[in-house]
């Protein structure tokens, strides 16, 4: 079998398609071959050094993957060979093999490629529990989403129509304001030029926002509590702005606004599984019809995961960037 391997150099990582260890699967799992995977900053984070696999996780970059079952436990009924799957995953999704509960799986519509499939997980997963489980979205609400163009972000702004809410983004360029207004924001600001709060509250009356999803942290803490209207709530998903924030204790009290600390990829597989259910029930519906869509950016063959890290940390991309695992002949990364 064949994964990515982060060698690390004077230079900073260096991702290569080599030889690893073959994946083994237990009883109530499944064998999937991986026909796409997708890159998210979690990845990035790892492969500098700065973001462990839980505990048990494979070593191996990549939260979700596309892909067909090759083998299925003993245990498994639901699942048979040949089943084009895609799932959420701890780890060890840039491989040619992974092994995956049964459970976690979810039933590719035919008419989808393995790219759109490999698009959904982490990130819609990542927006529905930070949204409306964490957030506590309400219809009519107004939800402020920073780093609207990313994957997060893209599939943010869609879920959060589906309340009817009013979406407020943020974005770094014209062509990502752009292009999160036709995607349904009904106002973009470009954080770039602009001061996110004074617009946030100019478009709100002086209100504030109700709920905000920040993957942000540290750089945007203060200006988001004061983002917010009476009651809302901060849910913050990253820490690409730094770790350490300073803020106005005073309108944490009066306003009576909570702030909320949530990952994905450390929760434990019951907890996954249960959102795997929830959201399968209540949105894949909408992605199959095509009310909802995965937003991919571009496509790279696996062997250039380093130019497509590379692509997703100059902050190029709008939605998904994907790995396609394909042709294996190349060990270069």
């Amino acid at each position: 079998m064949r994964g990515i391997v982060v060698h690390k150099t004077e230079q900073g990582p260096r991702l290569v398609w080599e030889a690893v260890p073959d994946v083994t699967f237990g009883p109530t799992e499944v064998l999937v071959t991986v026909q796409a995977t997708a890159v998210n900053r979690a990845d990035l984070l790892q492969a500098r050094g700065g973001y462990n696999p839980p505990e048990g996780a494979s070593e191996i970059l990549g939260l979700e993957m596309a892909g067909v079952v090759t083998a299925v436990g003993e245990d498994v009924s639901d699942w048979a060979v040949g089943d084009r799957v895609c799932a959420l995953l701890p780890g060890g999704g840039y491989a040619e093999r992974v092994a995956v509960p049964a459970e976690m799986l979810l039933r590719l519509p035919d008419e989808w490629s393995f790219a759109q499939g490999a698009a959904v997980p982490e990130v819609w997963f990542t927006a529905y529990v930070n949204l409306l489980l964490e957030g506590d979205l309400a219809h009519g609400e107004t939800v402020l989403i920073h780093a609207g163009a990313s994957g997060v972000g893209t599939a943010a702004i869609q879920l959060a129509k589906t309340m009817e809410a009013t979406v407020i983004v943020t974005a770094g360029s014209a062509a990502k304001i752009r292009f999160c207004r036709e995607l349904g924001a009904d106002a973009a600001i470009n954080y770039k030029e602009e001061d996110f709060l004074e617009k946030v509250m100019a478009a709100t009356f002086g209100e504030g926002v109700d709920l905000i999803l920040d993957p942000v942290g540290g750089s945007y803490l203060s200006r988001n509590v004061q983002a917010l209207g009476k009651y809302g709530r901060l849910v913050n998903i990253g820490l690409l702005g730094g770790a350490q924030g300073e803020m106005n204790m005073g309108l944490l009290l009066r306003n009576r606004l909570r702030i909320i600390g949530s990952t994905l990829r450390n929760r434990p597989p019951s907890e996954k599984i249960q959102i795997t259910r929830q959201f399968e029930s209540r949105f894949w519906p909408l992605l199959r019809s095509g009310t909802l869509t995965p937003i991919i950016d571009s496509a790279f063959p696996i062997q250039q995961a380093q130019q497509a890290h590379k692509y997703v940390a100059e902050n190029k991309n709008i939605g998904k960037v994907v790995l396609l695992v394909e042709d294996n002949s190349s060990d270069e990364g």
